[in-house]
């Protein structure tokens, strides 16, 4: 009496549980984000004047809480010409791009870590459009008598003219970052919807945003600490989706035993 075994049929793996949003729809809430963010600091044209009284404040602030000097980051930018040019051509070219990239990526691939993602994004940039109107804030680089320089006026490329003439921008809307806010964003969410080993130096991309942002005298530390407490509390009120078997369960049908039963005996 002899008994032979034959493997175990796999599992099939379950398809991603949400479907692909439709593209026309989510390209006009994305860009009616842009628009609404753009839109709404334009509104937010504080005076001059309280907005360099708060970033006194702000300045004062930091040092009575002991955070490093902001001319710490710049002195290291300004050893060189180059580095300080690629400083100022990533605040300038890489925030808005870097971003849309981090979309079309996760609607192509993860659709439903999309969803998320673009509802954390715009729950962090609606809540961002209040503060310019409650405190202006002008940046660094406009403050006299703490040693910054406006790097990108001196060095370039800049992408702010004048304040006076500037109607392109509202530059008294420097807290919070939201250079940093969608750059922690897109580092959090590559994470959360991949399985790479080395996913984890997206973070690379905000630390960088983050020295980028302070050592070109635009935004204070403390422009990027509200901007994480504004992201930390739309990631704890919008959850992500669940890993799926296109995400958490990627290689472990490859890597399971397979399991041998009884398929009959024979005399």
């Amino acid at each position: 009496m002899n008994a032979r075994t034959e493997p175990a049929e796999a599992a099939a793996e379950p398809p991603d549980a949400t479907a692909r949003p439709a593209l026309v729809r989510e390209l006009l809430l994305v860009a009616g984000l842009f628009l609404v963010y753009k839109l709404g600091r334009q509104l937010a044209t504080g005076d001059t004047a309280n907005a360099l009284h708060n970033a006194r404040r702000v300045w004062d602030l930091e040092r009575t809480l002991r955070l490093p000097h902001e001319n710490a980051v710049q002195s290291a930018l300004l050893h060189g010409d180059t580095l300080v040019h690629l400083a100022n051509t990533y605040y300038a070219t890489v925030h808005f791009p870097a971003t849309l990239a981090f979309l079309v990526w996760l609607y192509l691939r993860r659709p439903a870590h999309y969803v998320w993602a673009r509802r954390v994004l715009a729950v962090v940039t609606t809540a961002a459009l209040v503060l310019p109107f409650t405190f202006p804030l002008a940046p660094p680089r406009m403050l006299t008598g703490d040693g910054l320089v406006d790097t990108a006026r001196l060095y370039g490329p800049s992408v702010y003219g004048p304040p006076s003439s500037d109607h392109l921008s509202n530059q008294f809307a420097a807290m919070p970052s939201l250079h940093f806010g969608w750059a922690l964003m897109v580092a959090v969410g590559l994470i959360v919807a991949t399985r790479s080993r080395w996913r984890w130096l997206w973070l690379l991309h905000p630390l960088i945003t983050l020295l980028v942002i302070v050592g070109t005298a635009n935004h204070y530390w403390l422009d990027a600490i509200v901007a994480t407490a504004m992201l930390g509390i739309a990631l704890a009120v919008i959850h992500p989706p669940h890993r799926t078997a296109t995400t958490a369960g990627r290689g472990a049908g490859r890597l399971a035993p397979r399991e041998s039963v009884l398929a009959g005996a024979g005399r």
